[in-house]
């Protein structure tokens, strides 16, 4: 038997390119995303990472790096922890513009 078709919708996109030549491409979407639940044990640093990596989750789609791309979601995710503090920054400002642009 063969796999499912599968009914992709054609979604909206626009690619952000950083000063290394890295893109980023982010969906469109009017989806709002969920403010993340707060505990008495999160700090705001822990807060704020959850925060931007649910922001990360629903409008990434793509990123390349260094040539390397990147499409599935836990990929995506997994990238996106590993950078540096700095290119968590960018990404976060990227969706902050993107989002103001819409």
């Amino acid at each position: 038997m063969g796999k499912r078709s599968r009914n992709r919708k054609t979604v909206a996109t626009s690619d952000y390119t950083d000063d290394e030549g890295n893109v980023l491409t982010l969906r469109h979407t009017t989806a709002k995303v969920p403010e993340p639940h707060a505990t008495a044990a999160a700090s705001t640093d822990d807060a704020w990472r959850r925060r931007n990596e649910i922001r990360f989750e629903r409008y990434a789609m793509r990123w390349v790096i260094s040539g390397l791309e990147y499409e599935k979601q836990k990929e995506l995710l997994a990238r996106y922890r590993m950078a540096d503090r700095a290119t968590q920054e960018w990404v976060q400002q990227t969706i902050d513009r993107h989002l103001d642009a819409a």
